[in-house]
């Protein structure tokens, strides 16, 4: 239900009701010059009518009459060739909100865009017609696929984060978005390198998965959550680690990396952020920031896996004695004009009452800490607490002293306009998705026996298999025969009855990974001074996700998933930390980013001047087996028979414990015909919203008292009349098991059927012709009756 206010709940409980509503097109108020409205609002799935209630999308449709003003007819003002200064009001793509109440106050009905506009010349009438949050999610969906899944044999996602993925791609957002996803040709805006919402799963919008906790080391958990979802460990030190999206160098920018934690929801003191950086050889570098609740101190390290660094300390004393969501970063300048780099660190927090505490700048002027040129080669988390929305972000702000604190905490950048469920359908590997985002969040929805809908505030909601499984114990609103029903329609059917449930599913057990068949560049690639190339390679669409490139030095060797960049096109010398390496993909073509930061020419040549780019893809080694789990009700099927419901087979369900739940979610929703009452026509309540639980009472006709699910709703409204409401629903149980008090069923075959007269029975009977002659009895009763003809 929605919210509401004394004045509308005592506007719709009195007998007489003045109809209100109001209706924007483009921000302006066109409510007089509406003649009639109509909104929709129903889950689409494939399952059987009755059972509809427990999977599919739902997208709300708006249609508007709309008159004119002023004496101009509506189609010269609204019009596909009416003048644009009118004719923008209803042109599609436009912005829709419209609402609806009594008594002069209204809540929400519908929010979203036009689609079309019809303007029926000599009349005064444009039909507009709109659709919801839906009309966002038209772009192409994609979902990134890294291996390490199927790699590690530890789920990498779920579908959860997979629709909140395909969410954020449409620009509706659960928590704060990345920062600069897209690519600044001239090195100088920023760019995100990694973005991990953390959102039930370890896969990145930018970025990928490096290494992966056992899923019986955390949780995934909404209760608490800083935003929307977060990542929860079961025990102190739980370590998570990602390949960025981009190889940036050092000496470079700016950079900050950033994540988001609940402080009270916690197994520990600590969360530790680390940038690992590729150097020369075997030698990597670090720069760390470890923030300890207990203490209020942030440590800042700074060193080599051969020297072992400095550390600093900046203490919060509001860090260790307030609890709740905290905003934590590390700013790490590292703008150097040599090969040697002394790292400037600045801690930044938001605290859970809003306090902004920036840590005083610190020089690593030690050599200890110094950081020579190399690349960032990943980025590792440990936590002991709830934490969400991991982010990194190269040249984000000239310096770390004028960071403004409306950049930092992104302010007016975004809105959240999405609630998710707990996640369900922990994946080893991410399915491929086609068509468009909305098309792909309602397959995840189907395959997931989930929901998906906005609703009329315009926020996206996403609920699981969990949410029809249980009765309710109380209802949202109740509808009487006697005042606010004037039709209803209650059918059951015995397609609503699914007593034998089966689940197909990919069993993964056993299903490991193996080289690809390496990707090998044809030429030697030049990039002149301060200035950035884009190569495009050819993938299988197949291919799961590779990084962007290692650049290796002359030291090393190795035949992996690299690129060296030499001084001269014929080899020269190795270069480190003068190229940032950048990599995206689009399909079957994965493109890679060189920009060169020096003041010389580089080239992708090997020592022995040969092209130096390759690229190693990772593929499974076998395909997992197709397997199917059942759930069955004996009783059910004592009464109604077998009644078999086998869901489509889909990739998104990956394991067997995956399989049973939604097989007997599948049982419970259908393992009994459930009653549903149709073209139940009730008094206007704009309160309503699907999923909400109505107790029908009918005591004119059924003379039922039940709760039902709202699974579709039909309002129509013209100008002058009040507003008519059709509501769809399904009972949340059924009337008990059959009982056949009184009654004997007969049996499917007619017991009669092939039973016979015995020779030997029949000269019993009649011991002579004549005396069976005498009887006249037809050949047919003389066949078909055992004992003596009455």
């Amino acid at each position: 239900m929605q919210r509401s206010d004394e004045v509308l709940d005592r506007a719709l409980s009195t007998p007489e009701r003045a109809p209100a509503h109001s209706t924007r097109l483009g921000g302006k108020e066109v409510g007089p010059q509406v003649q009639s409205w109509k909104v929709e609002r129903a889950y689409a799935t494939d399952l059987p009518e009755a059972m509809r209630a427990v999977s599919g999308s739902a997208s709300a449709q708006l249609e508007l009459l709309l008159g004119g003003a002023e004496g101009v007819p509506a189609p010269r003002l609204y019009s596909a060739w009416a003048d644009r200064l009118t004719g923008d009001l209803v042109r599609p793509g436009q912005s829709v909100v419209h609402t609806a109440g009594a008594g002069g106050r209204t809540v929400p009905a519908f929010r979203g865009t036009v689609r079309s506009r019809t303007a029926s010349s000599g009349s005064d009438t444009v039909t507009v017609q709109a659709l919801d949050g839906a009309e966002r999610l038209r772009g192409p969906a994609y979902l990134p696929r890294p291996y390490h899944g199927y790699m590690f044999k530890k789920p990498v996602a779920t579908a959860t984060w997979c629709v909140d993925e395909l969410l954020r791609q449409g620009g509706i957002h659960s928590c704060p978005p990345p920062r600069a996803p897209a690519v600044d040709p001239a090195d100088v805006k920023p760019f995100t390198a990694l973005y991990a919402s953390l959102h039930g799963g370890f896969n990145a919008t930018y970025g990928q998965p490096e290494s992966l906790p056992d899923p019986s080391e955390y949780d995934w958990i909404r209760e608490g959550a800083p935003f929307e979802m977060a990542l929860m460990p079961k025990a102190a030190g739980l370590k998570v680690s990602w390949m960025p999206r981009s190889r940036f160098t050092l000496p470079g920018k700016v950079f900050q990396m950033e994540c988001w934690v609940n402080t009270a929801l916690t197994r520990g003191n600590i969360v530790e952020l680390t940038a690992v950086f590729d150097q020369n050889g075997t030698r990597t570098g670090d720069i760390r920031a470890t923030f300890d609740i207990a203490t209020g101190n942030v440590h800042i390290g700074s060193g080599t896996n051969t020297v072992g660094g400095l550390e600093i300390t900046r203490t919060f004393a509001k860090l260790a004695t307030l609890r709740g969501t905290w905003h934590l970063s590390l700013m790490v300048d590292t703008t150097s004009t040599g090969t040697i780099v002394r790292p400037t660190v600045q801690p930044r927090l938001t605290a859970p009452d809003g306090s902004y505490h920036v840590g005083e700048k610190y020089t690593f002027v030690e050599e200890a800490a110094w950081q020579p040129v190399s690349e960032l080669q990943q980025i590792n988390l440990k936590t002991d607490m709830a934490v969400e929305c991991l982010q990194v972000t190269d040249r984000v702000w000239t310096d770390t002293s004028t960071y403004p604190q409306e950049e930092w905490e992104q302010r007016g950048q975004w809105t959240k306009g999405a609630v998710l469920d707990t996640p369900e359908l922990p994946l080893y590997d991410i399915p491929k998705v086609s068509g468009s985002q909305w098309d792909a969040i309602t397959e995840i929805a189907r395959a997931s026996m989930s929901t998906a809908e906005f609703d009329e505030q315009g926020v996206f909601h996403w609920r699981g298999p969990s949410r029809f499984t249980k009765v309710p114990a109380a209802p949202d609103l109740t509808v009487t025969t006697r005042r606010n029903i004037s039709s209803l329609t209650v059918t059951e059917e015995i397609d609503a009855c699914r007593n034998h449930c089966e689940q197909p599913y990919q069993d993964w057990k056993g299903v490991g990974y193996v080289d690809g068949e390496p990707i090998l560049d044809t030429a030697v690639r030049e990039i002149k001074p301060n200035s950035a190339i884009v190569v495009q390679y050819a993938m299988a669409e197949d291919d799961v996700e590779v990084g962007p490139p290692v650049v290796l030095d002359d030291s090393v060797v190795g035949k992996g998933h690299q690129v060296r960049f030499g001084t001269a096109k014929t080899g020269g010398t190795s270069v480190k930390g003068d190229v940032t390496v950048s990599c995206w993909r689009d399909g079957p073509t994965y493109f890679v980013r060189f920009a060169n930061h020096s003041a010389a020419t580089l080239w992708t040549v090997t020592k022995d001047g040969k092209p130096s780019v390759r690229l190693q893809p990772i593929k499974r080694n076998v395909d997992p087996k197709l397997r199917s789990y059942a759930w069955t009700n004996s009783t059910s099927q004592k009464y109604y028979g077998k009644q078999q419901y086998t869901a489509p087979s889909a990739d998104w369900v990956q394991t067997v414990e995956t399989a049973s739940v939604l097989a007997k979610a599948m049982l419970t929703a259908g393992r009994y015909p459930v009653p549903l009452l149709g073209d139940v026509e009730v008094l206007h309540d704009p309160r309503i919203q699907l999923g909400d639980v109505v107790r029908v009472v009918d005591t004119a006709g059924a003379e039922l008292d039940t709760l039902a699910w709202v699974v579709g709703i039909r309002t129509t409204h013209a100008a002058g009349g009040v507003p008519q409401q059709t509501l769809t629903l399904r009972g949340t149980a059924y009337n008990g098991a059959p009982g056949d008090e009184g009654l004997v069923p007969d049996a499917p075959v007619d017991p009669a059927y092939g039973v016979q007269r015995k020779y030997g029975r029949l000269t019993a009977q009649y011991a002579t012709l004549g005396a069976l002659t005498a009887k006249a009895i037809s050949y047919r009763t003389l066949l078909e009756t055992t004992g003596d003809p009455a």
